[in-house]
């Protein structure tokens, strides 16, 4: 009984861990196209650097 709950814990574990890679690399994407866009969309006056991001 105990390896079959190991199995299961460790499937759902690999489920839950595919799963967040899955969430966080739309997040990448998502951020850099942002980051992207802050290249492309410049503001007009009182910019420092052209950039709308202070960093």
């Amino acid at each position: 009984m105990v390896p079959l709950l190991l199995v299961l814990l460790l499937a759902l574990l690999l489920f839950g861990a595919g799963f967040a890679l899955k969430v966080l690399w739309w997040v990448a994407i998502i951020v850099l196209a942002v980051w992207l866009l802050g290249f492309i969309v410049r503001p007009g006056s009182g910019a420092g650097r052209g950039r709308w991001y202070r960093w």
